[in-house]
């Protein structure tokens, strides 16, 4: 498992509700919160490790002693929005990419956790912003979709270095074309289990 950069299909794409905690999902979540802290990120969706399914993690401390403030989320809701303000994103599938993003002040989002039990919370300032963020990836939207238009402008250069980097990938062999990798992703979600951790 490795977190997938700009370019990839799964990260365009529309996650599939889980069914059900299975340990492969634990054992995901686990290697998912690894790799974010070694990326030192505060969040990682289930879209940015391939997996077309409804559910990311997040530790807004981005720091792995503090392991008592993992949160996962799964099957997430956000049902209600309130306030705006500007804040600087990046995620950790377009490293060092960095921009202004408008988010909704405070939320409440609703949720189940790993062990099936749903909760409902209120999020505000920093929390607010990573689940806003993560929950748009579920969805196939990337933080640049939320940029004006001028700043989309200003980070369209190293997008398209992206692009460039993950085509020549693919060309090398080293990462397998879009048509493969679809496929994938069209019978993980037919399956609607997770595959165990690679």
């Amino acid at each position: 498992m490795e977190i997938v950069k700009f370019g990839h299909p799964c990260l365009r794409r529309k996650s599939t509700p889980l069914e059900e905690i299975s340990p492969e999902l634990k054992a995901t979540v686990r290697r998912m919160f690894a790799l974010m802290y070694e990326a030192r990120g505060i969040g990682l969706a289930a879209n940015q490790v391939g997996l077309p399914f409804r559910f990311f993690v997040v530790n807004p401390t981005a720091d792995p002693e503090q392991s008592d403030e993992e949160m996962v989320f799964i099957n997430p809701e956000i049902i209600r929005r309130k306030g705006s303000v500007d804040g600087e994103e990046g995620c950790l599938s377009l490293p060092e990419l960095y921009g202004p993003v408008p988010r909704a002040e405070e939320i409440i989002v609703e949720a189940f956790d790993l062990d099936g039990q749903g909760f409902e919370m209120e999020c505000s300032e920093l929390m607010a912003r990573v689940v806003q963020h993560e929950n748009d990836h579920l969805d196939g939207v990337l933080f640049i979709d939320r940029m004006n238009e001028e700043e989309l402008a200003h980070v369209q250069p190293q997008l398209e270095d992206f692009e460039k980097d993950y085509r020549r990938r693919q060309n090398e062999g080293k990462l397998p074309s879009d048509d493969e990798i679809i496929a994938r992703l069209d019978s993980l979600q037919q399956s609607g289990s997770i595959p165990p951790v690679e």
